[in-house]
């Protein structure tokens, strides 16, 4: 029985997808470069991580968590106090402002947990759907595929997808997935996009996929 087309879908074929997957994580470790200790710091740590590398969202936090890694200390550390932390990371006043604000729901809503659903957490400020996607997967064990530009960039230069749009390709993503991929998907495709398929002179013969890779073939 032939398959239902996947709106979007690229024209690798999904025998070729799975076998991308299965490279994939055949050498690579599904884990965030982001680092944290629970999961009200790692909500902080990908709240602060956008548009911004996480290189520079560790080097924040190193400093900032020892001080406050909890809602009601960052609360009590207010906008003025966490800004010296931050102001290195891009759209840092922006970040600030809904760190604490998010802190507080936290509390006022939650008793200071992280919630477990997409909408509990994309009522929080600053949490979008990305957001909410990668602490859904990293911190609750979700089959979720957040879709940053290293994954778009990614899914579209395999043909894995052929989209415009962060939520078209998410679409397509869980889609074309194979099952036993879905867990790990997210990070298997940012780190290769991150450290191999680069945007910029992709390293195309150390690429582990690069058989089936259709941009391969145009270089």
């Amino acid at each position: 029985m032939k398959r239902k087309a996947v709106p979007g879908a690229g024209p690798l074929p999904d025998a070729h997808v799975a076998r991308i997957y299965d490279a994939l994580a055949a050498v690579i470790e599904p884990k965030s470069d982001l680092a944290y200790a629970s999961h009200f710091e790692l909500l902080v740590a990908v709240v602060l991580s956008a548009q911004a590398t996480d290189k520079s969202v560790n080097a924040a936090t190193a400093k900032l968590f020892p001080v406050a890694n909890t809602p009601a200390a960052l609360v009590a550390l207010g906008e003025a106090g966490l800004a010296p932390y931050i102001r290195t990371i891009g759209l840092w006043r922006a970040k600030a402002a809904n760190v604490v604000k998010l802190s507080r729901l936290l509390i006022e809503r939650h008793g200071g947990a992280v919630p477990a659903t997409r909408a509990e957490l994309e009522a929080l400020p600053g949490v979008g759907r990305k957001t909410a996607s990668v602490v859904l997967n990293i911190a609750f064990g979700q089959p979720t595929i957040a879709v940053d530009t290293h994954v778009q960039r990614v899914a579209n230069r395999l043909g894995i997808a052929a989209t415009a749009t962060p939520e078209a390709t998410e679409q397509v993503l869980v889609a074309r997935t194979p099952a036993r991929h879905l867990l790990h998907a997210h990070h298997y495709l940012i780190l290769h996009g991150r450290y191999t398929c680069t945007a910029r002179a992709p390293r195309c013969p150390a690429c582990p996929v690069a058989r089936w890779c259709p941009a391969r073939a145009e270089a």
